[in-house]
């Protein structure tokens, strides 16, 4: 993981009935905190949650793609429902929010905008990814998958201002749901500018062949619509609902987390109704385009017809034939030749054929 340091591993487990040393490469993060301060550990992440119940704080411990085996063993720690701790293994989860007894568990698809020099019909537009995030009263797991979305800058802007933190877990959960509905936006506003260029490369005045380029950017989207769109019942149930882990004070902050998620989920679908327009405009400018080369053709092919007939004629060879031997009857039709050309041009030019 970019930007996050790796902590290594101090001490043991063994006070911890069944709970199993955590990879150094695992864990990205294990703070302390006592009414939204940060407190010195000095231990890993079980000696963490022994110091926060002692303290009457709780433990965030932040992890990157674990094994099936490590999470089984903070399953054992922190009290981790097993069906959770499956998703949060195998990933690739819709975006949702379980309560089971004591826990929370809250599943957030994590998107990244990919910069590319130009849009093309192969191009990847948006990337996506997960964080998964357990929280019961005493602790927050956050289990990330994809390489975008770090949570290390997030924990240190909390820690300066600890008024999220104060709140507990659900303080975290919020900050965490906050950050990628954030890339939401930055993501949606970085489409628009492909949309954009888009929509003046089909108008312009010179041919284009934007069909494929418009069904990758419609494809793309589907990504970030997938990871936007299921969000919204979930954020409800935290702005709405009585929940033992979310005070009520919480609520009204998840409550603008979910009218980001809704301005969002409207972006995208305007974007993919203008996209749907333009990918009309485009076709028929290329059924146009089309119909207009076969009007230029068959234009051509009514002048060069004329010569065609009239060589066709005077080449069948009869003894008797109108001016055969007169002496001014082949530049005579080539005249009248060249003037049925010149005239059936200028009258195919005026009408827009050619």
């Amino acid at each position: 993981m970019s930007g996050a340091p790796r902590l290594r591993r101090r001490g043991s487990t063994s006070a911890v009935p069944g709970a199993m040393q955590l990879h150094r490469d695992s864990v990205v993060g294990v703070g302390v905190y006592v009414d939204g301060k940060r407190i010195p550990h000095g231990g890993d992440h079980c000696e963490a949650h022994r110091l926060a119940r002692e303290r009457g704080g709780y433990v965030w411990l932040g992890l990157y793609e674990p094994t099936a085996e490590e999470l089984g063993g903070l399953a054992s720690q922190f009290g981790l429902h097993p069906l959770a701790v499956e998703d949060a293994v195998h990933a690739h989860q819709r975006p949702k929010l379980e309560r089971y007894d004591d826990m929370l568990f809250c599943v957030l698809k994590t998107c990244r905008y990919v910069e590319h020099d130009q849009l093309t019909s192969t191009s990847e537009v948006i990337a996506t990814g997960e964080v998964m995030v357990f929280i019961g009263s005493d602790y927050v797991v956050t289990v990330r998958h994809g390489e975008h979305t770090p949570l290390h800058d997030l924990r240190e802007r909390l820690t300066e201002d600890a008024t999220l933190l104060r709140h507990g877990p659900s303080g975290v959960l919020y900050a965490i749901a906050d950050l990628v509905v954030d890339e939401y936006v930055d993501v949606a506003n970085q489409v628009e500018v492909d949309l954009d260029e888009l929509e003046e490369s089909v108008f312009s005045t010179r041919r284009t062949d934007d069909v494929g380029r418009i069904y990758q950017l419609k494809r793309e989207l589907l990504e970030l619509r997938r990871a936007v769109a299921p969000l919204a019942v979930p954020l409800q149930t935290l702005a709405e609902r009585e929940l033992k882990l979310v005070p009520e004070s919480m609520r009204e902050y998840f409550r603008d987390v979910d009218d980001h998620v809704s301005r969002v989920s409207d972006q995208i679908t305007g974007f993919d109704e203008l996209l749907t327009s333009i990918l009309q405009a485009s076709l028929a400018r290329v059924a146009l385009s089309e119909n207009e080369d076969i009007r230029k053709i068959s234009a051509w092919v009514a002048i060069a017809a004329v010569p065609t007939a009239v060589a066709g004629i005077y080449g069948m060879n009869f003894d008797h034939m109108p001016e055969l031997r007169w002496q001014y009857g082949y530049p005579l039709v080539l005249a009248v030749i060249f003037t049925a050309c010149l005239t059936l041009y200028r009258r195919f030019k005026r009408s827009g054929w050619l």
